[in-house]
């Protein structure tokens, strides 16, 4: 019997059993359920060796957006995990609730067969799509399990051991898993028990990290079993408000307290503990619980206990103040009063921007990195600039860093930094990076696609750390940064070509903003206005164009984008020299510029005449040119073109009519 074959039919032997072994352990249990699944409700072929799903580059940033919030925690307690796991070969993965992977550790060096196996961004190990598997199984029956070789339902997983917990939000709603990979395993089950108590461990370490994070501003009681670690490592936790209402419960927390018996409480809603008062749940004196508010109580190690008799010792987490310009203040959060004005400056009543400022405007608080992406000249700086400025931020620093200017053998220590005496010709006191120069604040990363590569790892690291370490320093520096990236490239074709990381990409695009270019816009003269008058006023300078001028600028299509526009203002304004701006005040680029629907017009050749019709000559051709050189001659003044012509103004009417010539001051 072949081994596809015994794999096969020792599978169907469990599904088609119609009771279960009697000696089957919770862990076998878990893996028949599943088998039992894949066979019944998904019809899979056990016998297949199908390749992992991967899902679309835009599916996965959905998936990341919707979980950046709970990801930078999650990636903290994974690096953590990683060191005690990363010399046996395992690999990492953190999924969101779909079985799709957000995030991912690895060695580098089995990056090949790793991604063969399906160890990678992007892979969707649902149970629908992958069978019996550590992450498919543990999202469907929401339970720490191993999943090791001969467990996997289809035969082309059986080399992989895999071990997953299920993560839950602070409210209880389940996010997704954390899964502890290998490629090749000894064959003994018993090899995964120290790794299953490690995946487990660091799933509630996470969740915990997670709670605290979301109720920083309530107080947090925390309840163990362990009266001289309980500080450290409280197994429950209840957040209350000041009047001892409880406002959120971790996983222990809800998994073993409840609340009293009530003649108005159903016993199967006893174990939920929101909305209701602590004495609701703990049968000790509440007085005595807010002892540990005050710090009189340390010492003592009160022990609680519940309505069921059961004691824990208690500790007390007080609410993380918040900086002032932070605080609620009349049911809402105090911020600068401009926000919303500082973003809605950036554009008129052009639709996709006005999609873009009002996405913008929801993201500027959130702990979520941006991708800014768009043509040169875009504006992507001054955007990125308007969200530091409308944000809790705006009186930290904002620092913009090009990462395509600074010289490659400087980059480094520029965003690093060093300490004193690192290298010869250094600072004799060290330099502080631009990356430590943003803490507090917003750290802008312009043209990323032209970072480094050997940089983009230790920026990534910055980025899921939170930390750096600047050269010549044996300890690293704390950093709380706000990042927003902006690139003009492709990145995802940059992946594709093995100049970008994938995992970089994905950390900085919690959030994509995409940046028109200005010849989509429709609000080019709003535009021309605010710059205008912005540069006439650094110029000391009257701000004002006549209609023809303005009309030529409409119509040119700005390949140079806003920056271009940028430009050929302040050259007007410059030549104009108090004068309102005319036509003769502009670049020839502008003046000379003929749309591809006038150029298709003036060089057309002669057309043959519809039945009955009139026909346009060749000479009517030639003359639609020399009529249309004519009026920009004259700027477009009907009387001057008929004098050269020699023709009544009725008659330069009707011919333009004839040629379909549009004054420009008639463009939309």
């Amino acid at each position: 019997m072949t081994q596809v074959q015994h794999h096969v039919e020792r599978i169907l032997r469990v599904v088609h059993a119609t009771e279960p072994p009697p000696d089957a352990d919770p862990n076998t249990s878990l893996i028949h359920r599943s088998w039992r699944r894949c066979a019944t409700e998904h019809a899979l072929d056990p016998g297949l060796r199908p390749d992992v799903r991967i899902e679309t580059s835009a599916r996965l940033r959905e998936c990341v957006q919707q979980n950046e919030e709970h990801l930078h925690v999650a990636r903290a307690g994974m690096e953590q995990l990683y060191k005690h796991v990363s010399a046996l070969g395992y690999v990492l993965l953190l999924t969101d609730a779909g079985g799709v992977t957000i995030d991912y550790i690895g060695n580098d060096t089995w990056d090949q067969p790793l991604k063969r196996a399906g160890l990678a961004l992007g892979a969707n190990w649902n149970e629908i799509h992958a069978g019996t598997n550590g992450i498919g199984t543990c999202i469907a029956e929401q339970a720490t399990l191993t999943c090791h070789r001969e467990d996997h339902y289809y035969v082309g997983h059986v080399g992989l051991s895999c071990t997953s917990t299920p993560l839950f939000d602070p409210l209880g709603r389940f996010m997704g898993a954390l899964d502890v990979s290998v490629l090749s395993s000894p064959d003994a089950r018993e090899s995964q028990h120290l790794i299953k108590h490690l995946t487990l461990l660091y799933g509630r370490m996470i969740e915990d990290a997670n709670f605290i994070h979301q109720f920083r501003e309530h107080w947090i009681l925390r309840l163990g079993t362990a009266g001289p670690l309980v500080d450290v490592c409280g197994e429950l936790m209840l957040a209350v408000d000041r009047d001892g209402k409880i406002v959120g419960a971790n996983a222990d927390a809800r998994r073993h307290l409840r609340l009293v018996e009530t003649t108005h409480i159903p016993s199967e809603m006893r174990g939920n503990l929101v909305g209701h008062h602590l004495s609701g749940v703990l049968g000790s004196r509440i007085d005595d619980i807010w002892r540990l508010t005050k710090g009189t109580a340390i010492d003592e190690r009160i022990i609680v206990t519940t309505w069921e008799g059961k004691g824990y010792h208690a500790s007390m987490i007080a609410p993380k103040a918040a900086p002032s310009r932070y605080r609620a203040v009349e049911g809402g959060v105090q911020a600068n009063p401009r926000r919303e004005q500082i973003l809605q400056r950036l554009a008129g009543e052009d639709h996709r921007m006005q999609q873009l400022l009002d996405r913008a405007a929801r993201l500027v608080d959130k702990p979520v990195n941006i991708l800014i992406q768009g043509e040169t000249g875009t504006g992507k700086e001054v955007l990125a600039r308007a969200l530091h400025d409308s944000s809790r931020r705006a009186d930290q620093a904002f620092i913009a860093v090009n990462c395509a200017a600074i010289p490659e053998s400087l980059i480094e220590s520029e965003l690093f930094g060093y300490m004193p005496g690192t290298f010869t010709g250094a600072r004799n006191k060290g330099m502080k990076g631009l990356i430590q120069r943003a803490d507090g604040g917003t750290l802008f990363l312009d043209e990323i696609g032209d970072m480094p590569l050997q940089l983009q790892t230790r920026l990534l690291r910055t980025l899921s750390e939170r930390e750096i370490l600047p050269l010549g320093a044996d300890r690293p520096v704390r950093v709380d940064l706000h990042v927003v990236a902006a690139s003009h490239r492709d990145l995802r074709r940059q992946i594709g070509a093995g100049t970008f990381r994938e995992d970089l990409y994905y950390r900085l695009c919690g959030a994509t903003l995409a940046l028109p270019p200005l010849r989509e816009r429709t609000d080019k003269e709003f535009l021309i206005d605010r710059i205008l008058q912005a540069e006439a006023s650094t110029m000391e300078t009257e701000a004002s164009i006549s209609d023809a001028a303005l009309a030529l600028l409409l119509r040119y299509e700005w390949p140079g984008n806003v920056r271009e526009m940028r430009n050929v203002l302040c050259f007007a304004l410059s030549l104009a020299d108090g004068e309102s701006i005319d036509i003769r005040h502009l670049p020839p680029e502008i003046v000379d510029f003929v749309p591809l629907h006038e150029s298709a017009l003036v060089s057309a050749p002669a057309l043959p005449a519809p039945a009955g019709g009139v026909t346009v000559e060749a000479a009517d051709v030639g003359s639609a040119s020399e009529l249309l050189e004519a009026l920009r001659r004259h700027h477009w003044n009907i009387t001057e073109t008929a004098k050269e012509l020699g023709l009544c103004r009725a008659t330069v009417y009707r011919r333009m009519k004839r040629h379909d010539i549009v004054p420009p001051t008639q463009f939309s």
